[in-house]
């Protein structure tokens, strides 16, 4: 490691990660008219966004940088190209690591794993049924879509807040700081699919304002001491279901998506590996036992 990545990482851990986050998510959040315009306009340029896939191309159409980051794509440049048998990458981003869980341990990069059960929030109960299967971690950068999708239909069972740190989620970090998946504020969402089980859980990181769901709505910031957790019912008028390719929730401001599977439920596409692009809607996995 570079003496420049050795004090980046250093910074990591001594700013003051939660104050930084929830101001920058004030000024987000703010509609500052020029200021945000300006801002707006500089991160376009700095990140290179392709604004002629949003529905808005113009930036003027947004009045806040959160409306902006969180922009809607024009529906037709992401098709939903998996089919039955198949699940969908749920986000824009690139794939960090994809696998095996070896046990309760997932990888998170070299010399560094994690625990499969401290990431879900703590609980055996909700980690048992993924010991032993799959995973896949795909990184959203700034420039990426921040909206989050479902890769197969589900029902909602069960939803964890957990509270931690705000490290940084890009890939210098995660190849430095350990358990940092495990270890940075999260939300779990726990569905029961047509594949079994399925966890997706949604890290928060330096500067993301915010993490939200569909149901809930904003489930962070205001930020809490302990885990919480929300249990849903399986069936009636108050269930949560969605179908594979809908809206389950938003990062404002990159970060990472982590999904776990039960063992031997899926098989990830042959293509994937460490770096592999995903874009919402293509063919992630195939279920076990189905015909491609």
């Amino acid at each position: 490691m570079s003496s420049i990545d050795k004090i980046k990482i250093a910074a990591q851990y001594a700013m003051p990660k939660h104050l930084l986050s929830r101001l920058v998510g004030s000024f987000a959040a703010a509609k500052a008219g020029v200021f945000t315009q300006l801002f707006i306009r500089w991160f376009i340029k700095q990140y290179g966004i392709d604004m002629s896939e949003a529905i808005e191309e113009q930036p003027s159409a947004y009045k806040t940088f959160n409306s902006f980051f969180t922009r809607r794509l024009k529906p037709e440049l992401r098709p939903l190209t998996a089919t039955h048998g198949q699940l969908a990458h749920p986000v824009d981003g690139t794939v960090s690591q994809l696998g095996a869980i070896h046990s309760d341990r997932i990888f998170q990069a070299k010399g560094h794993d994690y625990s499969l059960q401290a990431l879900l929030g703590g609980q055996q109960q909700d980690a048992e049924p993924f010991m032993d299967g799959d995973f896949a971690t795909i990184y959203l950068a700034p420039k990426d879509y921040h909206r989050i999708h479902m890769p197969c239909d589900g029902t909602l069972k069960k939803m964890i807040y957990v509270p931690g740190d705000l490290f940084s989620v890009n890939p210098l970090t995660a190849a430095n700081v350990p358990n940092l998946f495990a270890r940075n504020e999260r939300v779990v969402a726990i569905f029961d699919t047509e594949v079994g089980p399925m966890a997706m859980v949604l890290v928060g990181a330096t500067i993301v304002a915010s993490i939200g769901t569909v149901w809930s709505g904003t489930v962070t910031p205001p930020t809490a001491k302990r885990v919480h957790s929300w249990s849903y019912p399986s069936s009636g008028p108050e269930a949560i279901q969605l179908k594979k390719g809908e809206e389950m929730g938003h990062f404002k401001l990159g970060s990472t998506v982590v999904m776990t599977f039960a063992k031997d439920s899926i098989r990830f596409d042959e293509s994937l590996e460490a770096g592999s692009v995903t874009r919402m809607g293509q063919v992630m996995a195939s279920i076990n036992g189905s015909s491609d």
